[in-house]
């Protein structure tokens, strides 16, 4: 049994060497592979489009907190003088004066509310935005490798490392499509040849 093994082995071994020899996608470290698989946040986070766009959520929800510190001093600036102006007023003018104050406080609180969770969504929004830009770069590492299906890391029990195309098509995105801040429109986006 051990030596019908051997056989298969050492009969198989000069394939592997050939096929690894012959010029092509091979030369370029691209595996011929008919199942890729790719941890997809990591190429977000790792390639230059990804980390330009959360640069850009991340100072929109600093900007954001700082809008909230301001509008807070103004309301509390505000409710102080309105408290101070309560010895001052009628019962009716003071009610009617508080109560605009609280529909400000609501209104406001509602519109910065909605501003935290539109900047909450951004980085799905970016996700599915990278997602359909690299669309290239992918059928281009697919091709190469002639795979049938690229398949997320989380979702593939165990797989080799060799077909895991992560790193590959990192490069790739930065090469081709950089951080993606010339791109009008991702559904028109073709990223420039190497």
């Amino acid at each position: 049994m051990r030596r019908w093994l051997a056989l298969l082995v050492l009969g198989l071994w000069p394939l592997g060497l050939a096929a690894q020899s012959v010029g092509g996608p091979l030369d370029e470290g691209v595996i011929q592979s008919p199942v890729l698989v790719i941890e997809f946040e990591r190429v977000f986070a790792e390639s230059d489009f990804g980390q330009r766009i959360m640069a850009e959520i991340e100072a929109e929800g600093a900007a954001l907190s700082q809008e909230n510190r301001r509008i807070e001093t103004e309301l509390a600036d505000e409710e102080r003088r309105l408290t101070q102006q309560r010895a001052t007023l009628a019962a009716k003018d003071f009610k009617a004066l508080a109560e605009a104050f609280d529909e400000k406080v609501q209104r406001l609180r509602r519109e910065q509310d909605a501003k935290a969770r539109a900047v909450s969504a951004r980085p799905d929004e970016a996700r599915r935005q990278m997602a359909i830009t690299v669309q290239p770069v992918l059928q281009e590492v697919m091709q190469e490798a002639r795979a049938a299906v690229i398949l997320e890391r989380r979702s593939v029990f165990v797989a080799i490392s060799a077909i895991d195309v992560t790193e590959l098509v990192t490069q790739r995105i930065n090469a081709q499509i950089g951080d993606g801040s010339d791109l009008d429109d991702p559904d028109s986006a073709q990223p420039t040849q190497p």
